[in-house]
C-alpha cells in the first residue's frame, strides 16, 4: 500500500489515524479496536467489513 495513502486516511468512525502493521493486510485504528482490511491494495473503509479486534490482541 502506498505510504503516501496511509498519511491521508483515517478512520471513517472517529477520524483518528491508522496503523498498518507490518505482515498484515489491515489497517488499524486503536481508539475503536477495528481493523479495515486492505483487498487488492485498496483499503475497505466500511464499519461492516472492519473487524472488531479481541482485547487480548495489541495493536501497536
Amino acid at each position: 500500500m502506498d505510504p503516501k495513502l496511509l498519511e491521508i486516511l483515517v478512520c471513517p468512525l472517529c477520524k483518528g489515524p491508522l496503523i498498518k502493521k507490518m505482515g498484515r493486510s489491515e489497517l488499524i485504528c486503536s481508539p475503536c479496536r477495528l481493523a479495515f482490511p486492505i483487498r487488492n491494495d485498496i483499503p475497505v473503509m466500511l464499519q461492516q467489513e472492519a473487524r472488531e479486534l479481541p482485547a487480548d490482541e495489541e495493536i501497536k
